[in-house]
C-alpha cells in the first residue's frame, strides 16, 4: 500500500479557503482598522456614549444648601428612552461584528441613522421643556453631551451609508 505524503499549505491560503466569498472582504475591512470600519467604530462609540450620558446630571439646581443634579434617568421617560435608545445602537453594532445580518431591506447605516434621529428630537424636547418638577434648575452638562453624542449616531449612520455604495 503506497505511503501519502503530507501536503504544506501557506497559512494564507487555509485562512483564504475556510472564509466564505460574502465574508472575505468583510473581515479585511471591518477587522484591519482602516478607514472603511469608521462608521461602525462611531457609531458604536456615540452609542455608548448617549447611554452613559442619559445618567449624567442633565439639570442642575444652585441655591440654599448643595447644588443638587437630576440625571436623566430621573427626568421620566424620554431620559429612559434615550438610554435605551443607545444602548440598542450598542447592540445593532456588537451583533453586526458576531455575524448577525440585518435583513438587506433594512441596512445598518439606516438604523443608526433613525435611532439617532429619535434620540436627536427626544433630547431637544428635554431641552426646550424642562418638566415642571424642575422649573427652577438650569441645563446640565448631560443633556448637551446626549444631543452631541445623538447628533453623532447620524452622522456615524451617514459614514457607514458611504461607505456601503
Amino acid at each position: 500500500m503506497p505511503r501519502l505524503q503530507p501536503v504544506r499549505v501557506s497559512q494564507s491560503r487555509k485562512l483564504r479557503e475556510m472564509q466564505s466569498p460574502e465574508t472575505r472582504g468583510r473581515l479585511a475591512s471591518v477587522g484591519s482598522g482602516g478607514l472603511p470600519a469608521l462608521g461602525g467604530r462611531l457609531t458604536f462609540l456615540f452609542g455608548l456614549l448617549l447611554a452613559v450620558s442619559a445618567l449624567t446630571g442633565w439639570y442642575s439646581r444652585n441655591g440654599i444648601g448643595p447644588t443638587v443634579s437630576v440625571i436623566g434617568w430621573n427626568t421620566g421617560t424620554i431620559g429612559k428612552a434615550v438610554l435605551f435608545l443607545g444602548l440598542v445602537t450598542v447592540l445593532v453594532v456588537v451583533l453586526r461584528e458576531l455575524g448577525v445580518e440585518m435583513p438587506a431591506a433594512v441596512p445598518e447605516s439606516l438604523v443608526a441613522i433613525v435611532l439617532g434621529s429619535i434620540a436627536t428630537v427626544l433630547v431637544l424636547v428635554r431641552i426646550v421643556s424642562i418638566p415642571d418638577t424642575f422649573f427652577d434648575a438650569s441645563r446640565g452638562i448631560g443633556i448637551w453631551l446626549s444631543l452631541v453624542c445623538a447628533i453623532g449616531i447620524i452622522a456615524a449612520g451617514l459614514l457607514e451609508a458611504s461607505e456601503e455604495l
